[in-house]
């Protein structure tokens, strides 16, 4: 990993693809169908032929980087679950046993661990890229989440596990995440950068009483009083209320961008990783695709932020990148149609008259 690698990846990235754009548009306009009528596949097919300069994009392989990380801040009883669960659900990935694995299966996807800060030796395994930064982050309540350098070294190991991912064949790159407690950092990230109070971004995670929910709330708000994190850099924002994990799936976002690889990303986790990586970097956006939306609120607020509209929306709060590859049938939909259907010219179909 080179000292300049996230300078480089931002430098990398790009437009959208004008051209292709077009094309998509003129041959969208030729298909037998009304106008617009194929709605949001219409459009997706247009930004994948912009990512990837090409209507007919391969949209396979197509890998999950699950980025996997602890945190301090459940010291503050912020999750139902113990912090224990994160390396026990890392070894379960590892073994093909949990949802993620269940629906990548489904959708002819592979499952990568990328960990970056879990709090646990974990085994050597093909499916595991080990880039720990720190053994889990700080309790934020009291301290910084990390520091500035473990910040960028976290993006950075998200960069290179993208950039593995995608010299490998990856023709889409999925975003998922595991960590005990990390909506309470995605929270705090959603309240940064959306300038929202972080009771309106602020959900129960893993099933968190009333109670439990007011209390984390004033975790959150601690937090951001104590560190008054800068909503203009991406970095201070990531080392003070943010997670490992969080900014490594920055980090895969912006190789995927660079490299003109379609990034599909989850729930509240991905989304808390791409507005870092759309701080560090706003030309990424164009290229990200929301998977679904979770029923988590800060994920709707970050979505509204990025200006993302998801794809599905079946009420899911898992994480680990399961509501994005129930999307990926979508991509391939919006290219199959846009590349198979006749033309109104091919059919002898009649087009509009008025």
């Amino acid at each position: 990993m080179t000292a300049d690698l996230l300078y480089a990846t931002v430098a990398a990235v790009g437009v959208l693809d004008g051209a292709a754009m077009e094309a998509a548009r003129r041959r969208q306009r030729e298909l037998t169908k009304p106008e617009g009528a194929l709605g949001r596949l219409e459009t997706l097919s247009i930004q994948l032929a912009g990512i990837t300069g090409t209507l007919c994009p391969p949209l396979k392989p197509r890998v999950v980087i699950v980025c996997a990380g602890d945190h301090g801040v459940t010291l503050e009883g912020v999750s139902a679950f113990p912090s224990a669960v994160t390396p026990q659900m890392v070894l379960n990935f590892l073994h093909g046993g949990a949802a993620i694995n269940v629906l990548a299966r489904q959708m002819d996807a592979t499952v990568t661990v990328l960990d970056v800060g879990v709090a646990a030796d974990l085994p050597d395994h093909p499916a595991l890229r080990k880039a720990r930064v720190r053994a889990g982050t700080g309790n934020l309540r009291r301290e910084p989440a990390m520091e500035r350098d473990e910040a960028r070294s976290a993006v950075e190991a998200g960069i290179a596990a993208g950039q593995a991912a995608i010299a490998a064949g990856a023709r889409v790159l999925v975003t998922g995440d595991m960590g005990i407690g990390n909506t309470t950092p995605s929270a705090a990230i959603a309240a940064v950068v959306t300038r929202r109070p972080p009771a309106d971004v602020t959900g129960t995670g893993t099933g968190l009483a009333p109670d439990g929910w007011r209390h984390k709330v004033a975790v959150i708000e601690d937090a951001l009083a104590l560190h008054r994190p800068d909503p203009g850099d991406s970095l201070d924002v990531l080392a003070k209320v943010g997670g490992l994990e969080i900014g490594a799936i920055a980090g895969v976002i912006l190789a995927g961008a660079a490299a003109r690889v379609p990034v599909v990303i989850d729930g509240v986790i991905s989304a808390a990783g791409a507005a870092i990586a759309v701080l560090l970097c706003p030309a990424c956006k164009p290229f990200l695709v929301a998977g679904h939306r979770s029923v988590e609120p800060g994920h709707g607020a970050l979505l509204a932020h990025l200006d993302l509209c998801p794809l599905v929306d079946l009420d899911l709060r898992l994480g680990e990148g399961t509501g994005a590859v129930l999307a990926l049938p979508f991509l391939d939909a919006a290219v199959a149609t846009l590349n198979e259907m006749a033309t109104f010219g091919d059919a002898q179909v009649a087009g509009k008259i008025a």
